[in-house]
């Protein structure tokens, strides 16, 4: 990956606006889940076997 140059004399500035509490807390809900989903994936993968001849 690599950085974007700024044109000669143009800024680029990003400002986002806050979030509302019930943003921060639909956001944080939906980590938990991703997390809580991706570790249970891990715990009912099946183990790998080696076949060795």
């Amino acid at each position: 990956m690599s950085f974007i140059k700024e044109p000669k004399g143009v800024d680029f500035i990003i400002e986002s606006p806050p979030l509302s509490e019930k943003e921060k807390k639909e956001i944080s809900e939906f980590i938990a889940s991703r997390k809580a989903k991706k570790n249970s994936d891990v715990r009912t993968s099946k183990p790998k076997t080696i076949v060795r001849k």
